[in-house]
């Protein structure tokens, strides 16, 4: 074994002896005459080959030698980074004999006392095992080690190599860390500002104060590169806010005399606050004129300055140059401060630039995507004309397959003047996941559901779901398939095969279904793509709706109940059957939906989608319409209609609007009515946050077994005031489930002070609409009086079938995080207008992991 070395591996080099020979005797390492190379011999190396360090030489056998060739051999052996050391001599035979030292072989990397994870510090080395050892490289990786820790916050962390020398010319390279504490930031300062308050300030910087309770905070250490980013972002805000003229005179750091904290201090200068004056757009371009350009520009004369807006001008300016047909247009703002009277005048020069190509695309970061899964997204292919538009539209779609937690398409000069290569650098994030949800409501005490899904399978940007979940009330088992590029092309293809049996509990139903669906889908814009389906799906509905009836004299049970009904008796006269299985209660609102139906569905949905951002966005729209008919074949008849859509609008402040909606109608034909399984139940995690699971819409009301009945009078116009007998003030109700809703949306996302990276978002958002609409059949209960119930205990007598098609509105704050074990989202809401028989939940929390 060999013993610890010196971190210095000396460095010598000889060329020709230089040591006087006796008088008349041949001096072998004179030049003068430029005697003829011979030979070149090779002795000391061991793993490189003799022909291979011959050919780094500059000379070769018939040549004549010189000290300036020896010279440039010496320099191009040790140039190559293989050789410790290296010497040539040269003999009166012609002889040059070239003896090396060769750089050891580096066995292993090794890292002692680090707490930081070792792939961490090795992916940042230029050491690796059998990687050549030279000294300039411990000394480079040294110092990248501390860099590392530096940006970490650990200014006191010091690194020592050492180097263990081994047999065969080997070494392992060790480099012991002492990682010291944690320098935070204790205060962060600043000087010159008068309009805005250091804690504004300091909510614009991405350095922050080191807070013992902030423990998710990342950014609370002392960065210079973060510092120097910190300026910039420093500058950002102040034009934002019509400062000009503002500077950052210096950004200053001081370690404090324990050496565990820094001071942060910021100098600026604000300036005047200025106002946009003149604006103009001059432009070359012909099919273009100013006039157009500048009514698409967000910027007018007397607004506040704001340099966003500038960019925002220069970005509307291509995209509406780019729609027009110009791939290369080039944008100048050229601005004119006024300090008298603190305007700037800015005129936006547009001319058609030079023709640029793609020359390649590059693709970093997909370890797991394939390449090609990423090449279908862009707009631009190698050899096309270069597109700024079609660039950012690439970008939106990459974005938009959700495989990427970041995606940045950015342009590298090419082999010409006239080419580009184009970076498509990405982050991929987890597309498996598991998800766990859960909810507190009125009805429910608590629900847990579990689902596994790949987004991207095997890379190929495939759709496989495995949806296996149980409960009291659910059973359920689905596979899902979806190939987004079938045959290679632009077609969407799947399958899907599910099992399920659902106790509705809310709406009184227990639903057993089997079947599975085929679909297919295509673009029909570049921003639109219509899906075609079919479903084949067999329905057994079971309502399980207790009832019990007494037997009149000279009755018997066949008498009260339909034909082939079950039933018991309790004693001699009480008759206990299914509520739906006696006559008088056959006209139950959902009665007529028992038994089996095969439903055979075919179906289409159309959407269109402008946002700019599919994940996050801030502007834009997004449209939904589709329709199903059932009756190609089957036993159930109806057409549903569903559209969805919502638009997205920065607000001021760094807020986001967004107004949504959501609506379907489905009607019955053929004589069928609308089975309870088919129609619309809404509330809970079935949208119209403020409400339970299917707690607003349509419900029967009806006395508890046993409820107590007071005396009353009926409301409504055909038995208004006509007495009722008695009404059941003990009353159980169940969802019944609408023909027709429509759903909207007010939405608020709050800037929040936490860093983006921590995946924290908050929106203010009130629900608004209606659910409602059932069969006229459906409401033959309302036409007896002995099925009026009193539920608000008022005396007076109440419909049992409440079917009201009126405004309900709920208000909350809604609060999601993209956690480390997974997306968290919890819903708080207040009912604000509701009906007295819809049911309200306060707080909805459900919870997933990825993987």
């Amino acid at each position: 074994m060999g013993g610890v070395a010196p971190l210095i591996i000396g460095l010598s080099a000889s060329a020709m002896a230089q040591e006087p020979a006796p008088q008349g005797a041949a001096q072998p390492g004179a030049i003068q005459q430029s005697p003829i190379v011979q030979r070149i011999e090779v002795t000391g190396n061991q793993r490189i080959e003799s022909g291979t360090i011959r050919s780094y030489l500059p000379i070769s056998p018939g040549q004549p030698v010189s000290q300036i060739v020896i010279d440039s051999s010496l320099k191009a052996l040790f140039g190559t980074g293989l050789f410790a050391d290296a010497e040539i001599t040269f003999d009166n035979e012609g002889t040059m004999r070239v003896d090396v030292l060769e750089n050891p072989i580096v066995n292993r990397v090794r890292f002692e006392g680090n707490k930081t994870k070792e792939d961490k510090l090795t992916e940042e080395l230029q050491l690796s095992p059998r990687a050549i050892y030279t000294r300039a490289k411990v000394q480079a990786d040294t110092q990248r080690i501390i860099d590392i820790y530096r940006a970490q916050g650990k200014f006191a962390a010091t690194v020592v190599p050492k180097i263990i020398e081994l047999p065969q010319n080997r070494v392992d390279v060790i480099f012991e860390i002492d990682e010291g504490p944690k320098t935070g930031v204790a205060k962060i300062t600043f000087i010159g500002n008068e309009e805005f308050t250091d804690a504004e300030l300091r909510k614009a910087v991405l350095t922050a104060e080191t807070r013992w309770w902030d423990f998710l905070e990342s950014n609370d250490n002392y960065d210079p590169d973060r510092l120097e980013y910190d300026r910039q972002l420093l500058r950002e805000f102040y034009t934002k806010q019509g400062y000009a003229d503002f500077s950052v005179v210096s950004a200053v750091a001081e370690l404090t005399p324990d050496r565990e904290d820094f001071y942060i201090t910021f100098t600026v200068e604000e300036g005047p606050q200025y106002e946009f004056g003149k604006i103009d757009v001059r432009t070359s371009l012909e099919k273009v004129p100013g006039g157009s350009l500048e009514r698409v520009i967000p910027i007018r004369q007397g607004m506040q300055f704001n340099s966003e807006l500038m960019e925002q001008a220069e970005e509307s300016i291509t995209y509406a140059t780019g729609i027009a047909g110009y791939a290369f247009v080039d944008v100048q703002p050229r601005l004119t401060r006024n300090p008298e009277t603190q305007t700037v005048d800015v005129v936006f020069e547009v001319n058609e630039g030079p023709r640029v190509y793609v020359e390649r695309i590059n693709i970093r970061g997909n370890f797991q995507t394939l390449d090609r899964v990423i090449r279908r997204e862009m707009r631009l292919a190698e050899g096309d004309a270069f597109n700024k538009v079609l660039v950012e539209r690439s970008e939106r779609r990459i974005k938009g397959l959700g495989y990427f937690s970041e995606v940045e398409v950015t342009e590298q000069p090419g082999s010409a003047p006239d080419r580009t290569e184009l970076d498509v650098a990405v982050t991929e994030q987890s597309t498996g996941s598991f998800q766990v949800g859960a909810g507190f409501s009125s009805a429910d005490a608590f629900i847990v559901n579990f689902q596994l899904e790949q987004r991207n399978l095997l890379g190929r940007g495939q759709y496989l779901l495995l949806d296996l979940s149980g409960s009291s009330r659910t059973r359920r088992a689905r596979i899902s398939f979806t190939e987004p590029y079938f045959l290679g092309r632009r077609l969407r293809s799947g399958f899907s095969v599910f099992a399920n049996r659902t106790d509705f509990e809310e709406a009184g139903f227990v639903s057993d279904s089997y079947g599975a669906g085929l679909n297919v889908g295509f673009p029909v814009s570049e921003f639109g793509s219509i899906g075609l389906s079919y479903l084949l799906r067999q329905d057994d509905i079971t309502l399980e709706i207790p009832g019990q009836q007494t037997l009149l004299a000279g009755q018997s049970p066949q008498d009260i109940l339909v034909a082939g009904a079950s039933f018991t008796l309790n004693g001699t006269n009480t008759v206990v059957a299914n509520r739906c299985d006696f006559l008088t209660s056959s006209i139950d609102p959902t009665c007529d939906s028992r038994g089996k139906r095969l439903t055979s569905q075919i179906g289409y949905n159309l959407r269109f989608d402008r946002r700019n951002d599919p994940i996050d966005p801030s502007a834009g729209w997004r449209f939904d319409v589709g329709q199903s008919l059932a009756g190609v074949g089957g036993d159930v008849n109806f057409l549903q209609t569903t559209a969805r859509g919502s638009i997205y609008q920065r607000l001021p402040f760094d807020f986001v609007g967004a107004l949504k909606f959501d609506a379907g109608y489905v009607d019955g034909f053929g004589d069928d009515g609308v089975r309870v399984n088919d129609r619309f139940f809404k509330g809970g995690n079935r949208g119209f946050r403020g409400f339970d699971v299917a707690g607003v819409g349509p419900r029967y009301i009806q006395c508890r077994s046993g409820g107590t009945r007071i005396a009353g009078t009926a409301r409504y116009e055909r038995f208004d005031g006509d007495p009722v007998g008695t009404l059941c003030t003990n009353t159980v109700d169940r969802a019944i489930g609408a023909r027709a809703y429509a759903i909207g949306t007010l939405e608020a996302k709050i800037p929040l002070p936490t860093p983006p990276e921590q995946g924290i978002r908050a929106a203010l958002f009130t629900d608004f609409g209606a659910v409602g609409v059932i069969d006229e059949d459906d409401k033959l209960l309302n036409q007896n009086l002995l099925s009026y119930i009193d539920y608000d205990g008022n005396g007076v007598g109440d419909e049992p079938v409440q079917d009201d098609f009126s405004l309900r509105v709920s208000a909350g704050l809604s609060i999601n995080w993209n956690s480390p074990f997974g997306p968290v989202q919890i819903d708080i809401a207040e009912a604000l207008v509701r009906e007295e028989y819809d049911e309200e939940q306060v707080i909805r929390f459900s919870a997933g992991g990825a993987f």
